[in-house]
């Protein structure tokens, strides 16, 4: 499976057909997650849309970011069975773990579907605790990184149609990017990255990520234990809350020229 497609467009301009021609699309398609353990055969606790690539991370990630997997796994492989099979990832866990929330998640939505405080309140009683402090990050290493995740958005340069998310160090140099049709995927391809490569938490990481920041992506920077989530379009209310409770700094609106910090701004290095 590969994270393009092909398709015929007409293309028209100023009402005028301009002929038609070979266009490269976005790939999407279902990801069904399992989780097993020794004694607990794989059963499937999400399925989500993804762009095809680096789906062991995307599983690794999507559940290090709902708690249930600290470390790496046992093992993480297609199931071998059916046309489907790059479609269906199992992993496995080396003991036993509540999946009971994830039971009860049937769908991933914008929206956490209980009010604000009780969602925080719930993100506490999980485990999730306040961010490292962190390396401080110049203003000026935070307006350059818009323009580095563009240069590394290979996907999104033939298609026009992927999210994208970045982790760079303090100091600016990309760590890792991961690009998909969905916003939260992307994060937890690069978290997945990270957790598979031994690296949590990523305590001097600044996570960038190429649309709004929403409550469910500052989420998954917490638990990652990454201090600085930016993102070039908005944050919500309750990421902002969300931010505030547990010390994240939360950057939005982040060009070439400046940004807005919505919390933790002692982590950003201004000029005087």
């Amino acid at each position: 499976m590969t994270p393009t497609a092909r398709c015929e467009v007409l293309r028209v301009r100023a009402g005028r057909s301009l002929g038609r021609r070979r266009d490269a699309l976005a790939a999407e398609e279902p990801l069904e997650i399992r989780v097993g353990w020794p004694g607990h055969p794989a059963e499937a606790v999400t399925v989500t849309m993804r762009t095809p690539g680096q789906d062991f991370e995307l599983a690794a990630g999507f559940l290090h970011n709902e708690g249930i997997l600290a470390a790496a796994p046992a093992a993480i492989r297609y199931c071998t069975e059916g046309e489907q099979r790059y479609n269906v990832v199992s992993v496995d866990l080396r003991a036993p773990a509540d999946l009971g929330p994830l039971r009860r998640a049937t769908t991933t939505t914008s929206a956490c579907g209980v009010c604000g405080k009780a969602s925080l309140d719930a993100l506490a009683d999980r485990g999730l605790r306040p961010v490292p402090a962190g390396a401080p990050v110049d203003a000026a290493t935070l307006t350059a990184l818009p323009d580095r995740l563009r240069q590394a958005q290979a996907i999104f340069a033939r298609t026009g149609g992927l999210h994208a998310a970045a982790l760079f160090d303090a100091a600016g140099e990309l760590l890792a990017v991961r690009e998909d049709i969905g916003r939260h995927n992307a994060v937890d391809k690069v978290v997945g990255w990270a957790l598979l490569a031994g690296r949590l938490p990523l305590e001097d990481a600044v996570l960038l990520v190429s649309g709004r920041a929403g409550y469910e992506i500052a989420q998954k920077a917490v638990a990652a234990g990454i201090p600085v989530l930016a993102a070039v379009s908005a944050p919500s209310s309750l990421a902002v809350e969300l931010a505030g409770t547990f010390g994240l700094t939360l950057v939005g609106f982040l060009r070439d020229d400046g940004f807005n910090v919505y919390a933790g701004a002692e982590r950003i290095a201004l000029v005087d």
